[in-house]
């Protein structure tokens, strides 16, 4: 048992006769170490991406929402006839007339 303990960290395991067996099992699971950690940074990436889109969604939705509320309170009847008053025109004292026009036939 000691004696296997110190092949493993001499690394005779390695440079034995055998070796070929040790090395593809070695360089099978640093492959599969190295998709692994690949995998895990896409991954990661996407969750901060996704996050990044969430808060832009809310950011616009905002802004939608104040340029909607701002757009229904200049459509106001007060708020046009203030803007009217401040060029000098004034809402009609007199309600408008129907024009009828008679075929010429």
């Amino acid at each position: 048992m000691k004696n296997k303990f110190y092949n493993i960290l001499k690394g005779t395991f390695l440079v034995s006769d055998d070796s070929f067996k040790n090395w593809r099992i070695i360089l099978f699971v640093s492959l599969l170490a190295i998709i692994m950690i690949a995998s895990s940074h896409s991954a990661d990436k996407k969750v901060h991406e996704i996050a990044r889109l969430k808060d832009e969604v809310k950011e616009m939705r905002s802004a939608f929402v104040d340029g909607r509320s701002r757009l229904m309170r200049l459509k106001m009847e007060s708020a046009v006839a203030l803007k009217m008053k401040e060029k000098g025109l004034a809402p009609a004292v007199v309600p408008p007339q129907k024009i009828k026009v008679k075929s010429q036939n």
